[in-house]
């Protein structure tokens, strides 16, 4: 069963943003999707492991809350 976790990302707010998380995250092992609310500032990870895609998001220099 694959698993999807819903995260905050404060400042994301934007294509480039989008693009630049999405080139962050696809690569990791297990994601199958990633679902983004600009509105909200929220992105929805399907897959992967929890610990790899908060470090990925971090790097890509956004902070989750």
């Amino acid at each position: 069963m694959t698993i999807s976790r819903l995260y905050s990302v404060p400042g994301m707010s934007c294509d480039n943003c989008v693009n630049t998380i999405t080139d962050h995250v696809t690569p990791l092992d297990g994601v199958t999707d990633l679902e983004f609310d600009l509105n909200a500032s929220t992105v929805t990870i399907t897959g992967g492991d929890d610990s790899a895609v908060t470090a990925a998001i971090d790097r890509a220099g956004f902070v989750i809350r």
